[in-house]
């Protein structure tokens, strides 16, 4: 049975999968993307085949996928992230209806039918808002590493109110709360719950249909993901390592096209 590869190259981060003839992961690999595409690309390629134990010449096929999918040399074919995405998420959930996807600089909701077929998406990409970046970038606001944003959710007493969505004014604006004195933890969660508003207003463009699965690097915060689950009322599931969906995907539709 063929051996195959997914390789997602977003605007932070660059995923590789390897998928055996069976469907079961045999390695995947996550590296920054950096500004040369082609050369993450190339990279994660090499780590996942690393891991794997396997050369080049032991994969049969290879799907490109994400913001970069254009630079990725050694891809047979390309598929947009949307798709990617959706076929991921019904792989690691069979019951999935609902996408939210937060990567680095864009966000998605995508609604999926039987078989993970899309049925309607919202994506922003037109900035940075609620993403990724928003993130680090606020985590860096607030002098505290990125890893940390989550937790500092939990120890909230007094969730604030971060009004702006906009990188730069929100920025300033949590720079102006910790002047004033307030804990980290409440203006961590007064963050959280300003991405979640962002996502509820894209959920509500495409309609809520549950299982509802969260995917992307924002996945990986806990705090994001309850502020998200308080104002849907629903239980996000989230995979062991949320980053790769596409690169699954984009894995498993390569797998059909040998």
């Amino acid at each position: 049975m063929a051996i195959v590869s997914g390789v997602d190259v977003g605007s932070l981060c660059t995923k590789t999968v390897i998928l055996n003839g069976d469907g079961e992961i045999l390695s995947f690999d996550i590296i920054r993307s950096g500004h040369y595409y082609q050369g993450a690309a190339d990279e994660s390629i090499e780590n996942a085949l690393k891991t794997a134990g396997l050369k080049r010449q032991d994969i049969s096929y290879i799907l490109g996928t994400g913001y970069g999918r254009s630079s990725i040399s050694q891809a047979d074919s390309e598929v947009t992230e949307i798709t990617c995405h959706a076929r991921g998420a019904k792989k690691l959930f069979p019951e999935v209806r609902t996408v939210s996807d937060i990567g680095g600089q864009d966000s998605k909701v995508i609604g999926i039918g039987e078989g993970g077929i899309v049925n309607n998406f919202v994506m922003n990409d037109k900035c940075a808002a609620g993403t990724g970046r928003f993130l680090e970038v606020m985590a860096s606001a607030l002098s505290v590493d990125i890893d940390e944003m989550g937790k500092l959710y939990f120890a909230s007493q007094n969730k604030l109110e971060v009004s702006s969505m906009c990188t730069v004014f929100a920025e300033s604006e949590v720079i102006s709360l910790f002047a004033q004195g307030h804990m980290k933890a409440d203006i961590a969660a007064g963050i959280a719950h300003a991405i979640a508003r962002r996502i509820i207003g894209m959920v509500g463009q495409v309609g809520l249909k549950d299982e509802v699965v969260m995917s992307g690097g924002v996945a990986k915060n806990a705090g994001v993901v309850c502020a998200i689950e308080e104002r849907l009322k629903v239980k996000l599931s989230v995979a062991q390592e949320p980053q790769i969906v596409g690169a699954l995907g984009a894995a498993i539709i390569a797998s059909e096209r040998v």
